[in-house]
């Protein structure tokens, strides 16, 4: 399954040293886009500098109060695409959603992709979107896309090992679980999915 041999190859990465880097073009999309859709030097090499900082302090974290405030504060970095059109679209997108409408989101959200696609939370609004869809073979591409340009992207990983889940892959769903928890020591819930899921792919009766 092209999942779990990407999941395979993703875990072979330390994700201490795992770094934000752009993008290998993947598609079309990618290698239509103009070099001047991509974002400034100077806005990358300080978001990677943030982001470093704050997945540090992330996995250091004294307890659940101060990781959700860092991960809020991952959250908004991951959301800055340094283009104030692809943010515009950005926020319709997320305004579509919250009226409940799915198509004119994903509309958006192509757009953000074909114009800017180094823009990970862009990838990872249409996974969700995909997946609430139960379009699972696109929300896995666009997941695939996330751990890509940002491989310490917990939220995405949690993700995969839902959609692994579904597809009966639960060996690989419960190393993309433990990956997730490995970024972030915080995350709720998850311990108790690795704990029901442990057993299971060792063998063990419960």
């Amino acid at each position: 399954m092209r999942a779990a041999v990407f999941l395979c190859l993703l875990l072979s990465a330390s994700p201490v040293a795992a770094q934000v880097t752009g993008p290998t073009p993947a598609g079309p999309a990618a290698e239509a886009t103009p070099a001047a859709n991509a974002p400034p030097p100077s806005f990358a090499s300080e978001r990677a500098r943030r982001l470093d900082e704050l997945y540090s302090r992330l996995r250091e974290a004294d307890g659940a109060r101060q990781a959700r405030a860092i991960e809020a504060q991952i959250g908004m970095i991951m959301a800055q695409s340094g283009s104030d059109t692809a943010d515009l679209l950005m926020a319709r997108a997320q305004q579509a959603v919250q009226q409940r409408q799915a198509d004119l989101a994903l509309s958006l959200l192509d757009s953000v992709i074909d114009m800017y696609p180094e823009t990970v939370e862009a990838w990872s609004r249409r996974a969700t979107l995909h997946f609430a869809r139960r379009e699972l073979g696109r929300a896995l591409t666009d997941i695939e896309h996330v751990l890509r340009l940002e491989p310490r992207h917990y939220g995405a990983m949690v993700g995969l090992g839902m959609m692994l889940q579904q597809l009966g892959e639960d060996k690989q769903a419960l190393a993309a679980f433990k990956k997730a928890m490995e970024i972030n020591p915080h995350i709720e819930r998850v311990p108790q999915i690795i704990q029901r899921l442990q057993p299971k792919v060792d063998g063990v009766e419960l």
